[in-house]
C-alpha cells in the first residue's frame, strides 16, 4: 500500500523537475538558447500570445537568436515586446527577420544570475520536502487506520526518502550544468 503511494506520486516529483528544468532554461547565459525568449508575451490584434505562437525561433550562432514571424505584420509588436523584455539586446529588424545579438556576460551580471540560480534551486527543493511531507502524512495515515503494518510504515518512509534524494540529485545536476554555462566566458 505505501509503496503504491510513494509510485503514484512520482510523476508529481517528475513535474517538479521539469518545471525547475525550464524555469533555468528561461535564464539568459552566454549560450543563446530559444526558451529565452519563446514565453515573451506578444500584444497582436487586442490579445496577448507567446512568440512561440508567432513565429520561428532559432540560434544560428551562440549568442544570436533568429526569430522568423509567420507573418510580416507580427514583426513591430515582436519587436516591441522583445524591447520591453530587456534581454540585454536591442532587437534588429530585417525583411524577414528579427536578429537578437547577445552580449557578453558581466561579471556583474554572472553573479545575479548565480545568486537567482540558487534561489531557484531552493525553491525546487522546497517544492520535493513538501510532497515528501504530504506523501509521508499519507502513509501515517493508513498506519494510524490499521491499513499497513508499523515495520512497512518506516520501511515506506526509507523509500520515500531514496526517492527524494534521487530528485534532489537531479536538481543539484541540473544546477551544476546551470552554473557551468554562466561561468563559462
Amino acid at each position: 500500500m505505501a509503496i503504491q503511494i510513494i509510485e503514484h506520486t512520482k510523476p508529481e516529483f517528475e513535474k517538479a523537475i521539469e518545471f525547475f528544468s525550464r524555469e533555468l532554461l528561461k535564464l539568459r547565459t552566454g549560450q543563446a538558447t530559444p526558451s529565452l525568449v519563446e514565453d515573451v508575451a506578444v500584444e497582436v490584434f487586442g490579445q496577448k500570445m507567446s512568440l512561440k505562437q508567432l513565429a520561428a525561433i532559432s540560434c544560428p550562432e551562440r549568442r544570436q537568436i533568429l526569430i522568423q514571424p509567420w507573418d510580416a505584420s507580427y514583426a513591430k509588436p515582436i519587436e516591441k515586446a522583445l524591447t520591453r523584455e530587456s534581454l540585454g539586446a536591442n532587437p534588429i529588424v530585417e525583411k524577414e527577420y528579427i536578429r537578437l545579438q547577445l552580449p557578453a556576460l558581466t561579471q556583474e551580471y554572472r553573479e545575479k544570475l548565480l545568486r537567482i540560480v540558487s534561489e531557484k534551486k531552493e525553491e525546487a527543493k522546497q517544492g520535493l520536502r513538501r510532497l515528501r511531507e504530504e506523501v509521508w502524512s499519507q502513509i501515517q495515515e493508513q498506519a494510524r487506520g490499521g491499513e499497513i503494518r508499523e515495520d512497512d510504515k518506516f520501511k515506506a518512509k526509507d523509500d520515500l526518502q531514496k526517492v527524494v534524494d534521487q530528485y534532489t540529485q537531479k536538481i543539484e545536476d541540473l544546477v551544476n550544468r546551470k552554473i557551468k554555462e554562466i561561468t563559462e566566458v
